[in-house]
């Protein structure tokens, strides 16, 4: 790999515009477990641990967002083990079977995916072991295989938590604090053009490329970002609306921060620049408006 970003540089939360801010953090907060970590006005940071991992922000004054226009693919959140993704599961299935829209086997990974109640997709999914992964001239080898979410939670779910699917108490607390944003899929209008934003310019790996979609990473992992034109190609700039916000990337230190910063104004990119506790940030939207922001990991 020949990342211009450091290795450990990663996804790190998402930020979402919310026509109903209490609806929307009850379902990550009730169904998905996540701990509310914080409330600020017209915001909620939902999490694991200490790490905030979904940024809800109440903007009533936005429309719906078009299905058709770039924007929030799914936000995907990264279980540490099998047991996990399996409690979580079941709390969707008892909370919310009515917004679970698929399954598969990536082979690097089992994902099971819905939407959240204004439409934002999710994924929640566990990696299988780097050693298990398959490259083939510098790509992934990825598939879409079928995954059976009954047997999945049959063979996984612990005894204390097939509880949950009678009584669905709150199991937040056995679940450990390694949950992540594993990855982050953006709808884009063109995969060349997302290549030369998010590859030549911020200085991501390309890890595979598909039909109508391209995988890119930092430090060998499968995907951290991905970006697809399955429900968009050849649209342009957002209008704004609900939905994504901003996707945060964090890297190690206030250097990365600044390489970043020249690379994107070498390229003439509009950037904005400030700062956190941690370190220099620096914001800047990718080609269909999709704003992205870098910051020194907490």
């Amino acid at each position: 790999m020949t990342s211009t970003l450091s290795e450990q540089a990663r996804p790190d939360r998402v930020a979402i515009d919310v026509a109903d801010l209490d609806a929307m953090s009850a379902f990550y907060s009730d169904v998905l477990l996540l701990d509310r970590l914080d409330e600020r006005g017209d915001q909620v940071w939902l999490g694991r641990g200490r790490q905030a991992l979904v940024e809800l922000r109440y903007r009533p004054d936005l429309p719906r967002g078009e299905r058709r226009s770039a924007g929030l693919f799914h936000t995907a959140l990264l279980q540490p083990d099998q047991v996990s993704l399996a409690a979580v599961l079941a709390s969707v299935a008892t909370q919310a079977p009515d917004l679970f829209t698929g399954s598969a086997d990536h082979l690097v990974s089992q994902a099971f995916y819905l939407d959240d109640p204004e439409g934002n997709g999710v994924e929640l999914y566990v990696d299988r072991p780097r050693d298990q992964w398959s490259w083939r001239d510098g790509q992934v080898q990825m598939d879409t295989l079928w995954l059976d979410p009954s047997a999945f939670l049959s063979e996984h779910l612990r005894d204390q938590d097939k509880e949950f699917l009678a009584t669905a108490p709150d199991r937040r607390g056995s679940l450990p604090a390694e949950t992540v944003v594993g990855h982050v899929h953006l709808k884009v209008g063109n995969t060349a053009q997302a290549k030369d934003f998010y590859v030549d310019t911020l200085g991501f790996d390309v890890t595979a490329e598909v039909f109508g979609a391209l995988f890119v990473s930092a430090g060998g992992y499968h995907h951290h970002l991905a970006m697809n034109t399955w429900q968009s190609s050849g649209v342009g700039l957002r209008a704004p609306a609900l939905g994504l916000g901003r996707v945060d990337l964090s890297v190690p230190t206030a250097d990365d921060v600044a390489q970043v910063t020249a690379r994107l104004e070498r390229r003439g990119l509009a950037v904005r620049q400030d700062a956190d506790g941690r370190g220099p940030r620096v914001e800047v939207p990718d080609p269909w408006g999709n704003l992205v922001r870098v910051g020194v990991a907490g």
